[in-house]
């Protein structure tokens, strides 16, 4: 699973927009949104860094969060 720091997704706009952006790269990723944390999981057999540039390219800031 990768995760997305998007400190700028508030609303379902901006979730419906980003769970359609990575659906465009991989149509069968499980995508979970998190208002709260502003926090992107995705669990896609695409690159991470596809995933975060569609989610930049939908008009979001976004940084990949290392777990160690």
């Amino acid at each position: 699973m990768t995760r997305f720091d998007v400190p700028d997704m508030s609303c379902g706009h901006c979730t419906a927009a980003i769970g359609k952006a990575i659906g465009a790269v991989d149509p069968a990723a499980s995508v979970d949104c998190d208002l709260t944390t502003r926090i992107v999981a995705v669990e896609s057999a695409a690159d991470p860094d596809m995933l975060l540039l569609a989610i930049r390219e939908a008009g979001y800031e976004a940084k990949a969060i290392t777990t160690a």
